[in-house]
């Protein structure tokens, strides 16, 4: 079967793989991060708030977030999405938002159940007399948060969220159902084209291997520089 191997079909389609395909995963996967985080912070701060209603709501979205399969939130989200734009517009059919919009609100409404119990365990970590002393200086509640809790809470977590960024861009491959050409899409389609399974799928799986690799000793890295010694 090796001997059959054709490199000349990988280096054919390199340009149209990353271009087309790894543009896709890593837009993607940096918006999605960078809303999910966003989103995250808000809810573990709802979660870790006195006011009961408020916490139970918070904590009841990421309980049923986490507790649903990745590939369902996709689907659910690529045919509702139309369905509430159509429904906020007053338009008379769903209106068409398309794979990529759809799959950026999925992943980011997804993984910011993730992030919340993150940066929850990060502002839990830091000590409540950090809270205490800013509040005797007068700060209020925001400044307190803002200026010295959630600073601190996102050193300690920070490997952990890069962590979570790397599964993250391992989980973009699932968007090939809603016809999104992400680096995999695109891989498979160049594949049945050519009728180069093999070789298309197993540069693919190498290259979210070394991507997966560097990353996670970059991870590695960054956990030794920002550790606090206590």
């Amino acid at each position: 079967m090796l001997g059959n191997f054709d490199f000349g079909v990988i280096v054919r389609a390199l340009g149209y793989l990353f271009l087309q395909g790894m543009s896709t995963t890593v837009v993607l996967t940096a918006l999605a991060t960078i809303g999910g985080i966003m989103l995250g912070t808000l809810l573990a701060l709802a979660r870790l708030s006195s006011v009961r209603v408020l916490s139970n709501v918070a904590a009841g979205y990421v309980n049923v977030m986490r507790s649903m399969p990745l590939l369902l939130v996709i689907f659910w989200f690529y045919f509702l999405v139309p369905i509430l734009a159509g429904w906020a517009t007053g338009a008379s059919r769903p209106v068409p938002i398309g794979g990529l919009a759809s799959a950026l609100i999925t992943f980011t409404l997804f993984e910011a159940a993730y992030f919340c119990e993150i940066m929850r365990a990060g502002i839990l970590s830091i000590p409540r007399g950090q809270l205490a002393a800013g509040f005797a200086l007068g700060l209020t509640y925001p400044q307190v948060m803002g200026s010295i809790v959630l600073p601190q809470a996102f050193r300690n977590m920070l490997p952990v969220l890069f962590t979570q960024t790397i599964v993250l861009f391992q989980d973009t491959s699932l968007v090939y159902v809603v016809s999104l050409t992400d680096f995999l899409g695109a891989a498979a389609k160049i594949a049945q084209r050519d009728g180069r399974v093999v070789e298309l799928y197993l540069f693919a799986a190498a290259v979210y291997f070394v991507f997966s690799f560097v990353a996670s000793s970059l991870v590695k890295r960054i956990q030794s520089r920002v550790a606090i010694v206590r």
